[in-house]
């Protein structure tokens, strides 16, 4: 006889329930059904109104969920600082562009305008990013040729616009091309 799997928790349910969403919305958006959730999270459909309130109260709180920057921030911390400056650039060009183009694609099939209303505050997690950039970037500051601080602002707004569709008409910039900008320029050697 094979042993009855551990019941899931309330907690345990919510969170399986809010991960199934996540890429359902970048799919089929706010018409996502509680049949799809229920089926992508392995539940019965009654599961869901269980643990949520209505459909709107899951897909809120996987947005919410989406908007939370602790894993993007752990993820720069994890970057090795005792990697070249242009391994360096490159890990953090593509934690942003991972991190940008998850909201941005997630905000255009939602149609939303801004992030939700309690994640439109979004300088405390900006400022610790910015933080943790100029450390890793700080010990290469001699290979710079501007302070460290415009270096990592010049890079996280190109990484910005490249990445988001709408600001770059669509073309999309590589980590590669972020990092080639950022650190040779667009010049020719040659010249």
């Amino acid at each position: 006889m094979t042993p009855r799997a551990r019941p899931m928790t309330p907690e345990d349910r919510r969170e399986a329930l809010v991960d199934a969403t996540i890429p359902l919305l970048h799919q089929h958006g706010r018409g996502v059904t509680t049949k799809l959730i229920a089926d992508a999270a392995g539940v019965a459909e009654g599961t869901i109104f269980r643990v949520f309130e209505s459909k709107d109260e899951l897909v809120d709180a996987a947005l919410d969920h989406a908007f939370d920057d602790t894993p993007f921030l752990a993820g720069l911390r994890d970057i090795d600082p005792d990697q070249s400056l242009r391994d360096i650039v490159r890990a953090i060009v593509e934690l942003f562009q991972d991190r940008y183009r998850g909201i941005f694609g997630l905000m255009t099939a939602v149609g939303m305008a801004a992030p939700p209303r309690d994640r439109q505050n979004l300088r405390p997690g900006l400022e610790e990013a910015v933080r943790i950039m100029t450390d890793l970037i700080a010990p290469h500051a001699a290979e710079l040729a501007v302070p460290v601080e415009e270096f990592v602002h010049i890079t996280r707004l190109l990484t910005f616009s490249g990445s988001h569709p709408h600001v770059c008409a669509g073309r999309t910039l590589t980590a590669e091309e972020i990092v080639t900008t950022v650190l040779d320029g667009l010049h020719r050697k040659d010249s």
